[in-house]
């Protein structure tokens, strides 16, 4: 595992941030870090996923 994603080394407010309702969401700065998509529609994705329609628009 790539040491800095590690769960334990993950900065709030620079990997992500909490919602308004609780939900941990990640910032396109920690998509980058990891380097693919996941293809779970994620809020601030940099790779373009569109999860309505299974593509990548980047």
């Amino acid at each position: 595992m790539n040491n800095e994603l590690n769960p334990n080394n993950l900065k709030e407010g620079e990997d992500f941030y909490y919602t308004p309702e609780g939900y941990k969401c990640f910032t396109e700065k920690y998509h980058l870090k990891r380097g693919y998509c996941c293809k779970s529609g994620c809020r601030h994705c940099p790779y373009g996923f569109d999860k309505k329609t299974g593509t990548n628009k980047k």
